[in-house]
């Protein structure tokens, strides 16, 4: 029973990311929410589950390790995005103080 509830959560991370990859690129403008921050959070969050469901999947927790994996991720891509949103800010406006 357990391996067949942790297939399902590979699956449905795999999916859900599948999702999120061909919806994000949906929004006008550069970026879907219009902040490369949260654009990233969510992406990171989305690539983290997925890797960490695989990796956890090795271990027979596949549920923990996406959730570790989404945590993980969302914080990496929203520093990497507030690094790229205060880069645009400079670019645009020279007065801006960071």
């Amino acid at each position: 029973m357990k391996n067949i509830k942790n297939k399902c959560l590979l699956w449905l991370a795999m999916a859900g990311l599948t999702g999120f990859i061909f919806s994000a690129g949906c929004g006008g403008g550069g970026t879907a929410t219009g902040s490369h921050s949260t654009d990233n959070a969510l992406i990171g969050a989305g690539l983290g589950a997925a890797a960490g469901a695989i990796i956890g999947h090795q271990s027979g927790s596949a549920g923990e390790g996406a959730a570790i994996g989404a945590g993980a991720g969302a914080l990496g891509g929203y520093i990497i995005g507030n690094e790229q949103d205060k880069s645009e800010m400079r670019r645009n406006d020279p007065n801006y103080d960071y």
